[in-house]
């Protein structure tokens, strides 16, 4: 199993511990991360599909917890033999935990199960206090909004 140093990294860089720790998890992946299969994918600039092969699994059975930059998907089967004699079980019933983390900002809209397939719909919405703002350059002007536009208040007020 390869391991990876990240020491050097944390000496000449600032803010990337969460990444870091990211690579540093991604190397110790159990195997049983791999179960059940999924897919991702990117959907739009800021959508994304998570994709799950739950089949057997009823809605009630499945838990989806966000908590932060988390995605926790957990899964646990009632029994439901019912006096059944099984004599070949090829469909997994088995128990599942899947933690995915996701980026800042990134939240679950919706989730649906169909076909035996639990689709996660996700969105990053950066709030607008985060997102790129122009800076002036000299004056005594305070940088406003995403713009500069100064508030409309303010404008009639010098107008008058």
């Amino acid at each position: 199993m390869r391991t990876l140093d990240f020491a050097p990294l944390y000496r000449s860089t600032v803010g990337f511990d969460r990444l870091f720790s990211l690579l540093d998890q991604a190397t110790q992946t159990e195997a049983s991360s791999a179960w059940p299969p999924y897919d991702i994918e990117r959907v739009a600039d800021d959508a994304y599909r998570i994709t799950m092969a739950v089949a057997g699994f009823a809605p009630d059975e499945i838990d989806l917890t966000q908590h932060d930059t988390t995605l926790l998907v957990t899964g646990q089967r009632k029994s439901s033999e019912g006096g059944r004699q099984i004599l070949h079980r090829g469909i997994a019933a088995r128990a599942f935990r899947q933690t995915f983390n996701l980026a800042d900002h990134v939240k679950v809209v919706g989730a649906t199960l169909e076909n035996g397939l639990l689709t996660v719909d996700l969105k990053r919405e950066v709030p607008e206090t985060l997102k790129p703002r122009r800076i002036p350059i000299g004056g005594t002007q305070a940088a406003v909004g995403q713009d500069n536009a100064r508030p409309r208040i303010e404008a009639e007020r010098q107008a008058a």
